[in-house]
């Protein structure tokens, strides 16, 4: 069987793992307007990461919006979540969704082998 080109690895992958959502003020939105929803905001996203919905957030370094990972491989569902926060409701935020996965050119080093099981594991 001959290897597997760097784009058939990548046309395989099938599996996303996470969604990036990338948030951003829309321009016309003042930071006072941002700011007097801010802690509700952070109440509730909070509670999305203590119920498991977002993995990881950040805030993006030149002060304009917000990254974040979230648990879950559907940009519907993703979407969904991101709608629910307050800053989302009072419609303020431009937001991009990128679903992410395992890092598929690392398949080209394993050949068609499948994985080793370690001593031990079922």
């Amino acid at each position: 069987m001959a290897d597997q080109s760097y784009a058939e690895t990548q046309a395989s992958t099938s599996a996303a793992t996470g969604v990036l959502a990338l948030l951003k003020a829309k321009p016309s939105v003042t930071r006072e307007r941002v700011m007097a929803i801010m802690p509700a905001e952070i109440r509730a996203t909070l509670q999305l990461y203590l119920d498991g919905k977002i993995r990881e957030w950040y805030s993006r370094e030149d002060g304009k919006g917000g990254v974040f990972l979230l648990n879950t491989g559907d940009v519907a569902e993703a979407k969904s979540i991101m709608e629910s926060l307050p800053l989302a409701k009072e419609n303020i935020l431009d937001h991009e969704y990128i679903p992410v996965g395992p890092l598929m050119p690392l398949r080209l080093l394993m050949g068609n082998q499948p994985a080793k099981q370690q001593p031990g594991s079922p």
